[in-house]
């Protein structure tokens, strides 16, 4: 399948007025693209402009891009007027399958076929949306955390009809865009990050719900405890750093019993050799030659530089 070179995406077509559409247009001006953006009818012009602005105060400070301008930006109402000479579709439609569906079957006939489609959906897979899409090759999920402009993450995954070069060429192309690109191996409800968050926030509701502690305690745990370490090192990581030169092979070692008690209402995966060996052989593979020594150091580094940035607001 032939796709659009990567440097000749300069026109960026977003559709959706609410915050990730809006999210994801000031991103991609702040990136210094042109883009184009379809609302669904004139009321909305108001709060999208206010969502792409206060987005600009942020992302001004965190730097711009050469030639970077809300200058580059153009609102339309009409769907084809928005998409005449795009080089890329960012799709942020509200989270209804059939509203959805609908909208690829036209993009479909809208879009050359050398233009990707990307889903910003946080909860339907793209073998759902891609069913009345007549390129249905082309079209892949890229979904992003909320706030789009700010969050690097974005999850990519194709439906049953996707292309594999589309995801590839996707993921290139959201880094070459400023963003942090998680290629997923299997399209799975929730995609990765939302799931883990949506794990959190159970147990959360359940502590409130028989009063073990309150929303503000549960924030306060969060804030003071594994959040600051989690802007540099997500959970696998800091549990195989924790337990130095044994790794995660000693964590699961000596705390997978622990699984078993009543620390969460989530039912635990049974700590198989499989499940032990792919952990650990993640958590190496992603340390590569670092000692846990300098690992630590680094850790703590960022820690610090996290706590320092907030108490300086």
């Amino acid at each position: 399948m032939v796709l659009k070179s990567l440097n000749e995406v300069k026109l960026v077509t977003s559709i959706g007025a609410g915050p990730i559409g809006g999210g994801w247009a000031a991103h991609f001006l702040a990136q210094g693209f042109r883009v184009n953006a379809y609302l669904h009818s004139e009321s909305e012009i108001n709060t999208f402009n206010s969502i792409v602005q206060t987005a600009w105060v942020s992302l001004t400070g965190l730097g711009l891009a050469d030639g970077a301008s809300m200058q580059n930006l153009q609102i339309f109402t009409n769907l084809e007027d928005s998409l005449k000479g795009t080089d890329f579709v960012q799709e942020s439609a509200p989270e209804r399958l059939e509203i959805k569906q609908d909208l690829y079957q036209k993009l479909g006939h809208i879009v050359p076929s050398d233009i990707v489609i990307s889903s910003s959906t946080s909860g339907l897979t793209m073998t759902e949306i891609q069913k009345k899409c007549p390129t249905p090759e082309r079209t892949v999920i890229g979904h992003p955390f909320n706030p789009p402009y700010l969050l690097p993450l974005v999850e990519i995954v194709g439906g049953d009809k996707t292309n594999p070069n589309v995801v590839s060429w996707t993921a290139d192309f959201y880094r070459m865009a400023g963003k942090s690109p998680l290629v997923m191996k299997k399209e799975i409800p929730g995609f990765v990050a939302t799931r883990l968050q949506e794990a959190l926030w159970r147990e959360a509701l359940h502590m409130v719900a028989n009063d073990e502690a309150t929303p503000e305690q549960i924030d306060l745990a969060l804030i003071n405890g594994p959040a600051p370490r989690m802007a540099y090192q997500g959970q696998c990581m800091a549990f195989h750093v924790a337990c130095g030169e044994g790794g995660m092979a000693t964590n699961l070692d000596q705390f997978g019993p622990a699984l078993k008690l009543p620390w969460t209402r989530l039912k635990a995966p049974e700590l198989t050799k499989d499940l032990r060996d792919k952990m650990v052989k993640g958590c190496l593979e992603m340390a590569g030659d670092e000692h846990f020594e300098k690992m630590a150091e680094d850790r703590d580094k960022k820690i610090v530089a996290v706590l320092n940035a907030i108490k300086s607001k």
